[in-house]
This record gives C-alpha cells, sequence and structure tokens, in this order.
C-alpha cells in the first residue's frame, strides 16, 4: 500500500507540473494526432497498394500499429521521462541532483523508474486502444478467452522487454553522464510500427534478437490474429523476464560507479 502511494504522489506532482502550462495540453495533443495520422496513413497507403505482405493484411498491420501506440503511451506515461531524466547536460547524473535519489530510503531504481509521470500520454493511450478496437473489428473473428488472455501475456512481456531495453540505455550513463543513449533505440523503436516479417533478413535478425522490438510489437498482434504460438509466447515471456534481470544488474554496477555531487 505504501509502494501504490508514493506512485501516487509521483503522478499528483507530475501532473501539477505539466498543468502549469496550458500550452503543452494543445502541443501534445497535435503531436497524438499527428502520430496517429502518420501511422494509420502509411499502412493505409501499403495496402492500397497490395492486399498482403508476408501474411499480414490491412486489419492485422493495423492491430499492431494499435499495439505500437499502446506501448509508446506506456513508455511516455511512466517508463521513459524518469529514466530520461538520467541524461543530457541537465540530468540528474550530470548535475549531481541524483544525490537526493540514492538516499531516499527506498529501492534506487524504483523511484528512478516511476518518480517522474507524463499524464498527457494518457491520451495517446485512448487512441492507440481506438486503433486497436477497430482493428479487431476489422478482422472479423470474434476473440476467444485464449486469444485475449495471450494478448495480454504478449503485450505484458513486450512492455517489460521496453522496459529493461530503456533502463539498460539509461544504466551507460553512469559511465557517460552527458550522454542520452536512448536516442539510439528510438531510432530501432520507429521501425516496431510494421510487422518484422516485411524487413529484409538480416534487419529482421537485429529487431528480433540484437534489439528485440519485434517482441514489444508483432507478438502481442499475432496473438489477436490467432499466428502466435504457446513456444513463441513463453519464448517471449522468458526473454522479457531476462532482459530485465540483465537490465537491472547493468544498472546496479553502474550505481557503484556513480561519484557524489558533494564528493
Amino acid at each position: 500500500m505504501r509502494t501504490f502511494r508514493l506512485i501516487g504522489q509521483f503522478m499528483r506532482a507530475s501532473f501539477q507540473e505539466e498543468a502549469a502550462s496550458r500550452t503543452n495540453f494543445f502541443v501534445n495533443l497535435l503531436h497524438s494526432i499527428l502520430n496517429l495520422g502518420t501511422g494509420v496513413l502509411g499502412v493505409v497507403v501499403l495496402f492500397g497498394q497490395i492486399d498482403e505482405v508476408q501474411g499480414w493484411n490491412l486489419a492485422s498491420t493495423l492491430a499492431l500499429l494499435g499495439v505500437y501506440l499502446i506501448v509508446s503511451a506506456l513508455r511516455g506515461l511512466f517508463i521513459g521521462p524518469g529514466l530520461d531524466a538520467l541524461a543530457g547536460m541537465d540530468g540528474k547524473i550530470w548535475s549531481g541532483t541524483f544525490d537526493f535519489t540514492i538516499l531516499r530510503p527506498l529501492n534506487t531504481q524504483f523511484l528512478v523508474s516511476v518518480h517522474k509521470w507524463r499524464l498527457f500520454a494518457i491520451l495517446d493511450l485512448g487512441l492507440g486502444l481506438g486503433v486497436l478496437g477497430a482493428a479487431v473489428a476489422r478482422l472479423g473473428v470474434s476473440l476467444s478467452a485464449g486469444q485475449v488472455v495471450a494478448f495480454l501475456l504478449a503485450l505484458f512481456a513486450g512492455v517489460l522487454t521496453l522496459y529493461a531495453i530503456l533502463l539498460a540505455f539509461a544504466a551507460l550513463v553512469f559511465w557517460s553522464p552527458g550522454v542520452l543513449f536512448t536516442w539510439v533505440f528510438d531510432a530501432f523503436f520507429q521501425m516496431a510500427r510494421y510487422p518484422v516479417g516485411m524487413y529484409p533478413g538480416w534487419l529482421r535478425l537485429v529487431l528480433t534478437w540484437v534489439i528485440p522490438v519485434g517482441i514489444i510489437t508483432t507478438v502481442p498482434a499475432q496473438a489477436l490474429s490467432g499466428s502466435l504460438t504457446p513456444g513463441m509466447l513463453f519464448g517471449g515471456l522468458g526473454l522479457a523476464a531476462l532482459l530485465v534481470v540483465g537490465a537491472s544488474l547493468l544498472f546496479r554496477r553502474g550505481l557503484r560507479r556513480y561519484a557524489s555531487a558533494s564528493s
């Protein structure tokens, strides 16, 4: 209960900070609409020329886009803001304000991960759910309870994978405080809005095993279309768990390198 109360306090503080400027709402609204429009337009233009690519049609690709928008919204809501705040010339590591984080009587990784929220991302989450709902309706199938459970588990594995990757990149900041390493991941994550099977073989290998954005979006979408096998589902969950453990170990190692601003 104490953990939930802390998260609630972090959310309220973040909302008060964002609500201080009314312009933020309209800027975020415009960004959300543009992001949705470009994503849907790209899929519609692609399947306006062909009916199917590597087993993916318009409806299933829209479902994948919906998953991408949902995961992106969750990243913007609570995963990205706290981790990104560590890096850069005005980041907590460079400025030394990270001292106040490690001195608190709570797990440092937990605090870094949830202390900062961007509640405007709830709008993106709603848009993503809307696209996903429209895609499921277009699929023209009745989802079974097993498919729904498989989708939720695959989505959970995708969010865990995303968190692990961002945590690992954030941990690198302890070695180079002024560099925002997540920009490397951002370039690959943009590719997650399309099925991994559409890319050339070498790039498909990278997006599956090196920077596994395929697990983040493609696997949940396959659960909705009924093409996801149990082996792929449990393999994704296992890989996500391993990535979280590995990223946590890297973060702890980085913590040992941190030199206090007062030292």
